[in-house]
C-alpha cells in the first residue's frame, strides 16, 4: 500500500505540475514539460537514426531508455502484494543525455503509453500500478546526472492475461509517435 501511495503521489504531483505550467516562471517548468518541449525541437542535423524506438530501446534528444526485463506478476506475489489484478512489470535503465533535470519516472511518463488492445470500440490505456520493485522507491524521482544511467521499474495493471501489452513511444509528451512494440503476456 505504501508503494502505491508513493507512486500515486509522485504521479499526481507530476501531472499537477504539468497543469500549472502557465503560472510558473520561464525557468520553472515541470520535468515532463522540459523533456517534451526539448524533444519537439528537431534540428537539421538530427536524422531518423538519432531518434528511435526499436529492440527494447527508445532514444530521443534528451534521454535513452532501455527496457531490461518484463514479466507478469500475479496478485499477492512479490511486486504485486496489494493489487487486486495481475500487473505487467517493466524494468528499465534511463540515461540522461543532457544537462537538464531528468528523473527516471518522469522520463518514462514523458515517452511511453501502455495499451492492451482488448476493446473493439476504444483505446484501452493501462493504468499505472504500484512499483514492482522496492529497490527503487527512494531513487525513482532523483535527478540523473548528464551521461548517468539510473535503473527503475514500473507496473501496469492488466485487464486480461491473453492480450499482449503494446508500448507506444512518443517524442516527449504529446509528441510524434516513434513506434510501437508488443509484449506477449507470459506467466
Amino acid at each position: 500500500m505504501k508503494k502505491k501511495l508513493i507512486f500515486s503521489a509522485a504521479l499526481v504531483l507530476s501531472l499537477g505540475l504539468a497543469g500549472c505550467g502557465a503560472d510558473s516562471s520561464k525557468d520553472e517548468k515541470p520535468k515532463e514539460e522540459k523533456i517534451a518541449a526539448s524533444t519537439e525541437k528537431t534540428t537539421d542535423k538530427e536524422s531518423k537514426s538519432d531518434v528511435y524506438f526499436k529492440d527494447n530501446e527508445v532514444k530521443i534528444e534528451d534521454i535513452k531508455i532501455k527496457i531490461t526485463e518484463t514479466k507478469v506478476i500475479p496478485v499477492g506475489e512479490k511486486g504485486n502484494e496489494y493489487g487486486d489484478k495481475p500487473v505487467f512489470a517493466i524494468w528499465y535503465d534511463t540515461t540522461n543525455l543532457t544537462d537538464k533535470d531528468i528523473d527516471p519516472t518522469s522520463a518514462w511518463a514523458a515517452v511511453f503509453t501502455a495499451i492492451q488492445d482488448n476493446n473493439p470500440n476504444s483505446v484501452n490505456e493501462l493504468e499505472v500500478g504500484p512499483s514492482p520493485d522496492d529497490r527503487f522507491l527512494d531513487t525513482q524521482l532523483e535527478t540523473i546526472k548528464k551521461g548517468g544511467t539510473v535503473q527503475d521499474a514500473i507496473a501496469y495493471v492488466l485487464d486480461d492475461l491473453e492480450t499482449p501489452v503494446t508500448l507506444v513511444a512518443t517524442k516527449g509528451l504529446m509528441g510524434e509517435e516513434l513506434g510501437k512494440q508488443d509484449f506477449e503476456i507470459k506467466q
